[in-house]
């Protein structure tokens, strides 16, 4: 479900009552525990966080008009999702984050390289996402995109 908004308020005004709580109990712990230098705005009509082109310039290089995407939260048709470019860049931090999840929630994890599903919104590992977001700073992002994903 994509949104026409401009800002993450707009975005939690627009989601289905039953999801408001957990986009933002979401928003609150990725906000806390997210390096310092990414930006929280409007991305691919999720909210998103992502390094602002006043720290790097060159921008997402499919679209250098948008800043280098990280992480977007969005309530979809049948879950809330959460998208990580980190671990779809880094195969240790998603070996990690997935040997962690079960440690976390009794959700069998529904996940692909940087999406995860959360279809069971009563079970969404929180403490989980709070230690992911900290497991990388957009200094490490940006190199880790450079070398990885940048062509």
């Amino acid at each position: 479900m994509k949104y026409n908004v401009s800002t993450p308020e707009e975005y939690i005004k627009q989601v289905p009552e039953d999801r408001k709580k957990a986009i933002q109990k979401l928003r609150s712990v990725i906000k806390k525990n997210l390096s310092e230098g990414f930006e929280e705005g409007i991305s691919y009509g999720m909210i998103g966080y992502y390094v602002p082109h006043t720290i790097y310039p060159d921008g997402y290089h499919c679209t250098p008009e948008l800043p280098l995407p990280f992480m977007s939260i969005a309530s979809q048709k049948n879950s809330i999702n959460l998208y990580h470019s980190g671990m779809y860049a880094d195969s240790k931090l998603y070996d990690w984050f997935v040997s962690e999840y079960k440690k976390h929630t009794t959700q069998k994890l529904d996940m692909g390289k940087s999406c995860i599903r959360f279809k069971n919104i009563d079970e969404i590992p929180y403490k989980l996402i709070g230690q992911l977001c900290t497991k990388m700073s957009v200094k490490q992002w940006i190199a880790l995109y450079e070398c990885r994903i940048k062509k």
